[in-house]
């Protein structure tokens, strides 16, 4: 029986791999046929020949790098504001004694409780008195608002044993030098996490754009590509439709694998604090 167990979850861990993988690759299989061969039938997918005419046809769009420049703009735009944000608040909640911070604290908590359609038509209006509606401030401001990072960071500089601030402390240094250069070294796995986080939802994030972009120049790439595909599903575009979900995916999936190692060090390093 216990030689069984391992193989036993090995067996499942693949099964559960295979069904997440399958929907992938069947857009992937998909977005390398040509629009013509599918209409005939979505099994021409697993046979030869494949093209790259669909990406082709994404590229030749001059609008669509542009909105890929957008998304870029935004997403790491949004990433920095939560990583410098989240960082002070969480090191302040968590090392210093200020009035109300249990108070203050319970408030950040309960925005994670607040939907974002609860608030888009307050922010719409304030957005619009203000003249920030298709402007990247106007895409970015929103998206600093992470309760999430702020409970997730204050949690990760709790972890952080409190002999660190005093021997810093003995050592003359500053409450600023002690969280730049003793303790924000210590959150980095944290900080990768959060700013991974932060990119996917922001890149992925089609509800705000949609709203605040109206025009075309500022569409973020999610918005862009589906305001071009139109009804291609039920005419002749099903390989572009799904080449251009391909194509959205690519950067998620390149930030993924190059933070991969520090998302499971901060979640294995959390769950075990």
């Amino acid at each position: 029986m216990t030689r069984r167990a391992p193989r036993l979850s090995r067996i499942a861990v693949l099964l559960g791999a295979a069904v997440m993988l399958a929907p992938l690759l069947w857009t992937l299989l998909l977005s390398l046929k040509s629009n013509e061969q599918l209409m005939q039938s979505s099994g021409t997918a697993f046979h030869a020949p494949w093209t790259l005419a669909n990406y082709v046809a994404i590229l030749g769009n001059s609008q669509v790098l542009g909105w890929l420049a957008n998304s870029l703009i935004v997403s790491l735009g949004t990433t920095a504001g939560v990583l410098i944000l989240c960082s002070l608040a969480g090191y302040g909640f968590a090392r210093l004694d200020f009035p109300f911070r249990r108070s203050l604290f319970i408030l950040v908590l309960l925005g994670l409780a607040i939907p974002e359609q609860a608030v888009i038509l307050p922010r719409h209006q304030l957005f619009a008195e203000l003249g920030l509606h298709n402007s990247y401030p106007g895409l970015i401001l929103p998206g600093l608002v992470a309760p999430f990072g702020v409970f997730f960071m204050t949690q990760y500089f709790r972890s952080i044993p409190i002999d660190l601030d005093e021997a810093a402390a003995l050592d003359g240094a500053s409450r600023w030098t002690i969280f730049w250069k003793v303790l924000l070294p210590n959150t980095l796995p944290a900080q990768s996490a959060l700013a991974v986080f932060t990119f996917l939802g922001s890149w992925n994030d089609y509800w705000w754009p949609l709203i605040s972009a109206t025009r075309s120049s500022r569409f973020t790439l999610t918005v862009g590509l589906a305001s071009s595909q139109m009804n291609y599903a039920q005419t002749s575009g099903l390989g572009y439709l799904m080449a251009q979900a391909v194509f959205a995916s690519v950067p998620i999936l390149i930030v993924y694998l190059l933070f991969q190692k520090q998302i499971v060090r901060a979640m294995s390093g959390a769950a075990a604090k």
